[in-house]
This record gives structure tokens, C-alpha cells and sequence, in this order.
């Protein structure tokens, strides 16, 4: 994987994921790319990252029929599959919000939006192929710039469940 986990004190941005895990004294590597405004996927970001995709993980934010919000995090590449986010969020139903309600919500912007540091700590599930990688990336905060660490330690800090959300 050649990602050697430590502190960061490089001169990086100081995104609020950042301080947050420094805080928390969980270990992560910053990577930063160059933004495409055109094109923010994670698939995008994977491959300026020189990551397998697998290994990047996008963050997207639903909400219920119940109107609750969660947030989900699965590989760049992968569909999320609504039904069994449902049902592993203990949902009827659910759908992707809005991309004018991404900020006020969370404080995140698209390919910005990161599971950690959100305007209010929302359930956290988390694809289970994270556990088959020693590290994954996922956003910092900021448009071109990944945070990497164990999914251990974010599963931890999130308080996240691991399900199977693709499909």
C-alpha cells in the first residue's frame, strides 16, 4: 500500500477532520491533489491519489422515511444500493439528499464531504470491504485533499457500523 501512517505536521491545511483526529490522537497520513472542478468524483480522486478505488471511499448523506439523516460511506466505484442501506440503517426506505441541503446540513460541500467533523454527528455506516484494506482514504474536508487511515480507527471515531450498502 506504501502509506506509512503517522502524525501529520506537514504544512497542510488545517481542515477540522484534521484537528479532530489530532485531538483524538488517531494517526492518519494527509495526500493532496489537484481539484478538477469538472469532474469531483472519487473515482476521479482515486486515480490522482494513484489509489485502487476500493480503497477510496466516497461519503454520501441519506435520509429515511422516517426523516431521519445517516451517512454512508462505500469505494469510489461502487452504487450504493438504497435498499439494503435501508434496511442496515433500520429504514423503510431512504434516498440520497438533495445536493442544495449537502451543506447547511453537514458544513461539507460536494467532494468535500467527509464523515468526520459534520455540523452534527450523524450514524455512520461503512462499507464492509473496508476491513479487507490496511488503510482507506476518505475526504479531509476540503476538495483535494484525502486524510489516510485504518478503518479501525475511523469505524472508532465515527462510531460507525460496517454493512454491505453496494449492490
Amino acid at each position: 500500500m506504501g502509506y506509512r501512517i503517522s502524525m501529520t505536521k506537514s504544512g497542510a491545511k488545517k481542515t477540522n477532520v484534521l484537528r479532530l483526529l489530532d485531538a483524538a490522537g488517531i494517526p492518519y497520513a494527509v495526500k493532496e491533489y489537484p481539484v478538477d472542478e469538472s469532474d469531483l468524483s472519487a473515482l476521479n480522486a482515486a486515480e490522482k491519489l494513484g489509489m485502487p478505488a476500493e480503497q477510496v471511499f466516497k461519503t454520501l448523506v441519506l435520509q429515511g422515511g422516517s426523516g431521519a439523516y445517516w451517512v454512508c460511506c462505500i469505494p469510489a466505484g461502487a452504487e450504493l444500493d438504497l435498499k439494503k442501506t435501508a434496511l442496515a440503517a433500520g429504514e423503510k426506505s431512504a434516498a440520497l439528499i438533495p445536493l442544495k441541503d449537502l451543506e447547511p446540513l453537514t458544513g461539507y460541500i460536494r467532494g468535500g464531504c467527509s464523515p468526520i467533523g459534520m455540523k452534527k454527528k450523524f450514524p455512520t455506516l461503512i462499507d464492509e470491504t473496508a476491513e479487507l484494506f490496511e488503510t482507506i482514504g476518505v475526504s479531509a474536508g476540503l476538495r483535494g485533499m484525502q486524510i489516510i487511515l485504518k478503518p479501525d480507527d475511523l469505524i472508532r471515531f465515527t462510531g460507525a457500523r460496517l454493512a454491505d450498502l453496494t449492490g
